[in-house]
């Protein structure tokens, strides 16, 4: 016989013995492969991520005390001139609620720096009914994310996802304490990542989902269909002011980073060059005789700042960092933020119609909005 019949009869046996295994295997268990695409399908109940993930989302109660006006603090009602009968009224509480993520088993919790900004005191509410004091490890104002840490035993805390593995399309659920009626969990999908420009923070890397996002809902947690956290919801977009708007949510591979940062620090620590940094326009890759609007113009400098160091001035356009191009002005902010204070950079550009390159070595940003 030759080869290839061999090759040919072969093959063929080799496929009557698979059908034949599987009309076995159909005719002894006929309910194993319709498990089998139940199981490949989606689930038609996400109760076990819920139940993994529910019991690190905690309701925060932060509390600050309202300083009278000096009206009130004279004694004076005010426009009468007239001593008030009843003295200067009390310092007035005021009470806002939020939600904060249990992340370790030793009582750190994630939550928003609006939820607790300016807080007296602040406490934490557990699924189990348990209440504890908080103390704030430290915040990050831009990221809009604040660790607090409690001391309590007992703890089951969240299990970490990946923000970068998140699609368009997965299946989300926001998890928090709106309105203070207790905890509540909505679903949806991630409608778009990477969202920026929003306004809500100098560093924007947002997960954007239709799950809704209540009042309360801040800093609760985001997670995926197998109960892992994903993302610290931020904020909801809506019209109408209700929930039927967009949500968005600080990634956790941001916030985790940040984390760790406030543990190690007490503060982020981010490079810096000391420059303000415009986006270049159509019309202004046509006034600086640019190819296109790839890079940033520099509007100013601030002085002894590294960029003043290195020569950097107003007009400049900075188009690579270590010869990497820059898109944008945020592209070069987040990229110029990652850099430990300390590492010297090159920068690479267009000064006067010429190119330039320049070593310069980042600062510890002093938290502002510059690059």
């Amino acid at each position: 016989m030759r080869p290839l019949a061999r090759t040919l009869l072969f093959l063929a046996q080799a496929v009557v013995v698979g059908l034949a295994a599987a009309f076995v295997v159909v005719w002894v268990r006929p309910g194993l492969l319709a498990d089998r695409l139940t199981q490949d399908a989606a689930p038609a109940s996400y109760s076990e991520a819920v139940n993994a993930s529910s019991p690190a989302v905690v309701n925060v109660h932060s509390a600050r005390h309202m300083r009278p006006t000096s009206a009130a603090r004279s004694g004076k009602t005010p426009n009468s001139g007239l001593p008030d009968n009843y003295g200067p009224p009390a310092a007035q509480l005021e009470n806002s609620l939020g939600s904060g993520v249990i992340v370790s088993s030793d009582g750190y919790v994630l939550t928003n720096l609006h939820v607790i900004n300016g807080a007296d005191a602040i406490q934490v509410g557990l699924q189990d009914g348990r209440t504890a004091a908080a103390r704030v490890v430290g915040t990050d104002p831009d990221t809009d994310l604040a660790l607090l840490k409690v001391d309590i035993g007992g703890l089951d805390p969240i299990q970490l996802g990946r923000s970068d593995d998140l699609k368009v399309g997965d299946v989300v659920l926001a998890i928090g304490d709106p309105y203070g009626v207790g905890q509540t969990v909505t679903q949806g999908i991630v409608s778009a990542v990477g969202r920026s420009r929003l306004g809500l923070s100098t560093f924007e890397n947002f997960i954007q989902t239709d799950a809704a996002i209540n009042p309360g809902n801040s800093g609760g947690a985001l997670v995926n269909a197998r109960g892992e956290l994903v993302g610290i919801n931020t904020a909801l977009f809506s019209p109408s002011g209700g929930s039927n708007g967009i949500g968005f949510a600080i990634p956790v591979n941001l916030a985790n980073g940040v984390m760790h940062q406030l543990i190690n620090y007490g503060r982020v620590l981010r490079g810096w060059l000391g420059v303000e940094p415009q986006d270049i326009t159509p019309e202004l890759a046509q006034a600086f005789r640019l190819k296109d609007t790839q890079g940033f113009l520099v509007t100013s400098v601030t002085p002894k700042s590294p960029a003043s160091a290195a020569g950097l001035a107003a007009g400049d356009v900075i188009q690579s960092i270590d010869g990497d191009e820059v898109q944008n002005s945020r592209d070069a902010l987040n990229r110029i933020a990652a850099k430990a204070p300390g590492t010297a950079i090159t920068v690479g550009g267009i000064h006067a119609g010429k190119h330039f390159s320049l070593q310069v070595t980042v600062a510890e940003r002093p938290g502002q909005t510059q690059s």
